[in-house]
């Protein structure tokens, strides 16, 4: 029995979540051995010429892009970088789960985004949960106390690049290849910091973190094509929700690997910013269905 595009979309979303997770585990520990910038480019020399191939073997070769969707490409890969920038830069200062809870807020601001930048409606009901889930934001940051820091805010910065990514992604034609997308994301990904590496530095890698890498740029290929393709296939509001399966996964990976654990403070903000994104999403889904 074939899969439904919301089932499809879904999972997609689920493997897309599971595999930035297990990138993202492999990137701290990367990072800990090697300057930032390094570990980026070498992740990405290895997923460029791995997306390469899967061009040219899956798309026919399609490398280019109309004059419309080349724009919309361009402003997405943009964002794509100040993302990962800002999102590894974070990750080595924080807990694995600390950041994703910080990520959950993701879908809240979509929406917002979508009402401000595109004129679609939202009602009370959406906006009170969008505040709650704000406030949650809050809990999990805690401004003015001992735990927050400014990397907390850098984790914040890189929810908002995500938001532009993702809009963008909505307005992509159905035709363009998602492994194309992807391609073209990382090739600037990986010239950017390239050339921010050479003002930082390069170490010699141990043989451990020469493992890793690999290791990374697999999880992240897998993440850049999966995400894509839940962004294009089913209802956003049914697809979307399957965006917090990566929290279940920071957290169990995060003590698997560092031996964190969130506090409670942490796994109550994360709490009500999920529940405020499902609220927000289900309604959504309930109007389109009005419509």
């Amino acid at each position: 029995m074939p899969l439904s595009d919301n089932l499809r979309g879904a999972v997609f979303m689920c493997v897309a979540m599971a595999a930035f997770t297990i990138n993202d585990m492999f990137m701290k520990l990367i990072i800990k051995d090697i300057p930032l910038f390094q570990a980026i480019t070498l992740r990405g020399a290895l997923t460029v010429m791995a997306l390469g191939a899967l061009v040219i073997i899956t798309a026919q070769g399609r490398f280019a892009l109309p004059r419309k969707d080349g724009m919309i490409v361009s402003v997405r890969a943009v964002a794509e970088v100040a993302a990962t920038f800002t999102f590894i830069a974070a990750l080595k200062h924080m807990e694995l789960a600390n950041l994703s809870a910080i990520l959950q807020s993701l879908p809240l601001l979509v929406t917002l985004a979508a009402a401000i930048f595109f004129g679609d409606r939202i009602g009370w009901r959406r906006m009170t949960a969008i505040a709650i889930g704000f406030i949650g934001v809050l809990i999990i940051i805690r401004p003015g106390t001992d735990g927050f820091n400014v990397w907390s805010l850098v984790g914040l910065a890189s929810v908002a690049t995500v938001v532009v990514r993702d809009l963008a992604t909505r307005e992509l034609s159905p035709a363009i290849p998602s492994v194309t997308v992807a391609f073209w994301t990382s090739v600037l990904l990986t010239l950017s910091s390239g050339v921010l590496s050479i003002g930082q530095g390069w170490a010699v890698p141990q043989t451990g973190t020469l493992l890793m890498i690999p290791a990374a740029a697999i999880g992240v290929i897998a993440g850049y094509l999966t995400i894509i393709r839940a962004m294009r296939v089913g209802d956003i509001g049914v697809v979307a929700p399957y965006r917090y399966t990566a929290l279940l996964w920071a957290i169990v990976l995060g003590w698997l690997a560092f031996g964190d654990f969130p506090d409670l403070w942490t796994l109550v903000g994360a709490g009500i910013v999920v529940a405020g994104g499902v609220f927000t999403l289900l309604r959504e889904r309930r109007l389109a269905r009005r419509a």
